[in-house]
């Protein structure tokens, strides 16, 4: 059990997920320059309810579950902003969490274990073919890699990184981010996003993304 300062966002981060960010907020502002004068991480939570940007009076829910966000550069374009780019780490769950006079969140959070190296199955290639033909994609197009959400390495024969990412590229409630994200196992969380691709047609029998 570790205590570990929380940022609520109105999205779900995967481990080995890329999260750009800009920051503004005083609070926030603290707590990223800690983090890189000390090399800390903290903690990226869903948002159930609330705004992301502090509003006086305003009630913030956080969900039960979140990942531990590791800053891999940083850049300070004015006075007052900082931009961010985070990947995801450790997945864990919050035990007990508390607003401070500040703002921030700081969460006693104990870690889930990582996930198992375990290859893509047979049943699911089309799960794992379809993310690479829309890397493809994304490579013709010549988008940069920070704006696709989806960086080097692919590792494209990992049950869990597959699953990782398409948890993140699909359209999906936040409810539901947040039950694949706390499935501990891989093949389960792959299997549960092959059923939401095939069911929205987004699977055909070659394995591409349409």
């Amino acid at each position: 059990m570790v205590t570990l300062p929380l940022f609520p966002l109105n999205t779900v981060l995967f481990p080995g997920g890329h999260l750009p960010l800009q920051i503004f907020e005083v609070r926030y502002l603290d707590l990223v320059k800690r983090c890189i004068e000390n090399g800390e991480a903290f903690g990226v939570v869903p948002l159930l309810e609330g705004s992301e940007v502090r509003v006086p009076g305003q009630h913030e829910k956080l969900s039960g579950a979140g990942t531990m966000a590791r800053i891999i550069s940083w850049d300070a374009p004015a006075a007052g902003l900082l931009k961010i780019h985070c990947i995801g780490t450790t997945r864990f769950r919050i035990l007990s969490c508390e607003q401070q006079k500040n703002g921030l969140w700081q969460g006693e959070v104990v870690a889930l274990n990582d996930d198992l190296d375990v290859p893509v199955p047979s049943e699911q290639q089309d799960v794992a073919n379809a993310l690479a033909t829309l890397i493809r994609s994304l490579q013709k197009k010549q988008i940069p890699s920070e704006r696709m959400q989806l960086a080097p390495p692919y590792r494209l024969d990992d049950a869990g990184w597959v699953a990782n990412r398409w948890c993140e590229l699909l359209r999906l409630d936040m409810t539901e981010k947040q039950r694949l994200l706390v499935q501990e196992n891989p093949l389960v969380r792959l299997e549960l996003i092959q059923d939401v691709l095939g069911a929205n047609g987004l699977l055909d029998t070659s394995g591409a993304a349409r």
